[in-house]
């Protein structure tokens, strides 16, 4: 008896490839946003992280200078600018320079001005101990340091990471009226 020949070639259709192409499109369709939503999250965190690094190198500036803040600018407008800045005094208490660039600083502010974040001026020279925050905050858990310098993670529904003068860093801001 003779084998039948399938009269259907070995290649694929038009239907089942137009089927293969919808499929991965729709693959495509879910798998960029979630990526996306992933890559700014491991951004925000590695922000965050360099707060917390910068937070540990003014624990150990305020242990070299009588528990006393430093004074500083909000922000230098370039690095070639003269002026005291945080990324200037607390440079010599970190590991690296990086710890001052935001991952998610989409605006080249590292680069510009050698930091991606901003300095609190309004503690400027204030002792840990009597802290006073615009006259009405004492308690350093409300008291903002240092900051992002731009809405950096709005994708995250968080605009900026703030670290605060217990050294705590938060994705929102904590300012209370009041305390101790």
């Amino acid at each position: 008896m003779k084998a039948m020949k399938s009269s259907r070639s070995l290649g694929f259709t038009l239907l089942e490839l137009l089927v293969v192409i919808t499929i991965i499109g729709a693959l495509v369709t879910i798998a960029v946003p979630v990526s996306s939503r992933i890559l700014h999250k491991a951004r925000a965190i590695h922000c965050m992280g360099n707060l917390k690094s910068i937070g540990a190198a003014l624990h150990l500036y305020l242990g070299d200078h009588d528990n006393t803040f430093p004074t500083l600018v909000l922000s230098r407008e370039s690095k070639s600018d003269d002026q005291t800045a945080v990324e200037t005094v607390l440079k010599d208490y970190t590991e690296s320079a990086e710890v001052f660039h935001c991952s998610a600083d989409d605006k080249q502010l590292f680069q510009k001005t050698g930091s991606s974040y901003l300095w609190n001026s309004l503690i400027n020279g204030q002792n840990v101990a009597s802290m006073d925050f615009m006259g009405f905050i004492k308690d350093g858990t409300r008291i903002p340091v240092v900051s992002d310098k731009e809405n950096f993670h709005k994708y995250q529904g968080v605009e900026v990471n703030i670290l605060y003068a217990d050294g705590h860093v938060a994705k929102e801001v904590q300012f209370v009226v009041g305390g101790k």
